[in-house]
């Protein structure tokens, strides 16, 4: 993929840009906001001002923080066993427990699971055993993985590379090799001028099948997506897409994958994304909910004839040569076997259904809004994008300003926000009750007025 080279960054931009390197002397000079305890949907800053945390972190803590369960269930597994590893037919009782429970749970028939530390790992394995599997069959050439544009499926060299969002691509010489990416199914923003939401799905599904064709079905190895993509922009799928991409996928002998790091266990209002859009996985990638990132995990379940193609091919090499040091790691496991107890105990599943609707419900409020272009979402994800103008669609002369404004006034609010560019992310923990989802839009609305009183200002708006 070639993409230009941004601009250079502003300080705050670096600042934004910078997130994953932090001076424990600078902090305060580099701006940093310091978060030093949370409960339920709230944090708190290192001068106690509350925040929802409207991001559950990272698109992640499902049951919310400060879950004593949590803390409970890893203290009890660190006094009895801290660690081991998984390796030379090693294993330990949480785990076990935990791989039964996600073949249980999972929407359809899986073989195995591998355990990793995060959803990059877990793709990363996944590309790994994609290839392994074709050597394995003897079709040394079918190596070739489709993603797609905004696409998000890790930071690692090779989920990084499937990763289809080009500033995370520059300079660090990604994509690698046999990586390619279709085109992103946002009809909002990319569907052509009178082009039906129907039309824009069937001439994403016919371009889809044209890349295989050109590129060789025999070297497409697979298509990995997300059922909803969440940090490229919160993107639903329009009606009919996943369907028709898989019916090419079976047609031409492409694995399936469905990279539900961030929307599995409920965040779609339904366990697994892939029951609500009709996605049969050959494997499926899970990490953030599954312990509510209280400790890292990530894990891929995949399908009995993979398995079985990669025991072979390891039993007559000998090995199977890959591995992590703490895969399987029993706290990690202790805490997800816990953290799935709650989601299931607490109807955390069906809240999400539920809490989503008022949230959706109450962002339509802000439609005719200024500033606002679209929203969307599906279960408690959502996201509101803005324009420049309404009727054309029009983005800002910069791109992304008026979003990290937003993100800015939000913390004045007390409101923890994703800005991706000029569109605004909200996935609070499935806990968040109804009337905490009234609190978030209430601090949304004055968040919003703030904002557009900044872009008609600085002269923003047409």
């Amino acid at each position: 993929m070639n993409v230009e080279r941004p601009n250079s960054p502003g300080a705050r931009d670096a600042q934004q840009i910078l997130h994953s390197f932090t001076n424990c002397r600078t902090l305060e000079s580099d701006g940093a906001l310091v978060i030093e305890r949370g409960k339920g949907i709230y944090v708190y800053d290192d001068a106690g001002k509350e925040y929802i945390e409207a991001l559950a972190g990272l698109w992640s803590v499902a049951v919310g923080f400060g879950e004593k369960r949590l803390v409970d269930a890893a203290t009890a597994q660190l006094n009895k066993l801290p660690y081991y590893h998984t390796f030379a037919q090693k294993s330990n009782n949480p785990m076990v427990e935990l791989s039964d429970r996600l073949l249980r749970l999972a929407p359809r028939p899986f073989s195995r699971v591998f355990f990793t530390n995060s959803g990059s790992e877990a793709n990363d394995t996944v590309l790994k055993l994609v290839w392994y599997y074709n050597n394995a069959r003897g079709r040394p050439e079918k190596k070739k993985i489709i993603s797609r544009l905004n696409a998000y499926h890790g930071s690692t060299i090779g989920s990084g590379s499937m990763t289809g969002i080009p500033r995370n691509h520059v300079d660090f010489d990604l994509p690698i090799a046999n990586i390619l990416h279709a085109a992103c199914p946002h009809h909002y923003r990319f569907g052509l001028d009178g082009e039906s939401e129907a039309a824009f799905t069937e001439r994403l599904i016919d371009e889809f099948e044209r890349m295989v064709i050109d590129e060789g079905p025999e070297t497409v190895a697979a298509f990995i997506g997300e059922p909803v993509m969440a940090s490229g922009g919160v993107f639903v799928p329009p009606e009919g897409y996943w369907p028709g991409i898989q019916s090419v996928c079976r047609k031409y002998d492409i694995l399936v994958i469905a990279d539900e790091v961030i929307t599995g266990f409920g965040r779609t209002g339904i366990m697994f994304a892939s029951e609500l859009f009709g996605i049969e996985p050959d494997i499926l990638v899970v990490s953030k909910q599954l312990t509510s990132s209280y400790i890292p995990m990530g894990a891929l379940m995949i399908s009995d004839e993979l398995y079985q193609g990669i025991a072979d091919n390891s039993a007559e090499i000998g090995v199977l040569a890959h591995g992590i040091t703490t895969s399987g790691h029993p706290v990690a496991a202790a805490v997800a076997n816990e953290c799935l107890s709650i989601i299931e105990e607490k109807g955390l599943v069906e809240n999400a259904a539920k809490s989503g609707r008022r949230l959706l419900a109450g962002l339509q409020r802000f439609a005719d809004h200024p500033l606002v272009g679209e929203i969307r979402g599906v279960g408690l994800i959502a996201a509101v994008e803005f324009v420049r103008d309404k009727q054309s669609k029009a983005e800002f002369e910069k791109k992304g300003a008026i979003g990290l404004k937003f993100f800015e006034f939000g913390h004045n609010h007390g409101l923890i926000v994703r800005n991706i560019f000029d569109s605004i992310a909200l996935c609070p923990p499935l806990i968040i009750s109804e009337a905490e989802v009234d609190e978030l839009l209430a601090r949304f609305e004055r968040t919003l007025e703030d904002t557009h009183a900044f872009a008609r200002a600085n002269g923003h708006m047409d």
